[in-house]
């Protein structure tokens, strides 16, 4: 089964637990997102990437200017480890570890929870790539990608036992628009992918075709 294949898998289950109401909630705030024009605001292709220093699942400070250093960064940032499309994205990074590690590529995934949230995400989904995190989503603002969550949404988040408050370590209720980033050694971008619709995924397998077009 292909990587779209199981996001589509996912996003049925959804919407048969979920049921209608819940569901048109979310995709209003897609919607919302899209009519607000982030995804115009958000790091594009030519941009500098920021700078930034985040701890890891183990407490280490993770710079990304030693990360440039080795050669193309690819950035995904991701909503948390309770998101089921982000974890299957995560998985599906580490799955081609191999070949974007022969095209001299480093991988770092990061999200607004403590970490301690992002060391179980680690654990749970085997990954061997540093998984970061932004607390107050600090770096994805710099990148263009934080919204609040609607009223509406926060006490449905609620309601499914998604306590972002004690997850993110703050009552902001923001999150990151899902986005994944291809740097190039010398920090510009080439390859921006950011969808308000966080049910839609970059396949892995541009990200490995960007990264080996840096890598020629």
């Amino acid at each position: 089964m292909s990587f779209q294949d199981e996001l589509a898998g996912i996003k049925r289950m959804s919407v048969e637990k979920r049921g209608a109401e819940v569901i048109a909630a979310y995709e209003k705030g897609i919607d919302e997102l899209r009519a607000d024009g982030i995804v115009g605001r958000a790091l594009a292709v030519g941009d500098s990437m920021p700078g930034f220093a985040l701890p890891n699942a183990d407490g280490a400070t993770v710079r990304s200017a030693d990360l440039l250093g080795r050669g193309p960064l690819v950035v995904t940032f991701y909503r948390g480890g309770w998101c089921p499309y982000c974890n299957l994205e995560l998985r599906a990074y580490q799955a081609q570890a191999a070949r974007l590690a022969a095209a001299g590529a480093t991988v770092v995934a990061i999200s607004p929870e403590v970490p301690d949230e992002t060391a179980k995400t680690a654990a749970s989904n085997a990954l061997a790539f540093d998984v970061l995190s932004d607390a107050g989503n600090a770096v994805a603002r710099s990148f263009g990608l934080v919204f609040r969550l609607s009223d509406e949404l926060v006490e449905i988040y609620r309601r499914n036992g998604n306590d972002l408050e004690r997850r993110n370590g703050d009552g902001s209720w923001e999150l990151p628009v899902p986005g994944t980033f291809v740097v190039d050694a010398d920090g510009r971008v080439a390859l921006a992918d950011v969808d308000p619709d966080y049910t839609r995924r970059l396949d892995p397998e541009q990200v490995i075709a960007a990264v080996e077009r840096l890598a020629r």
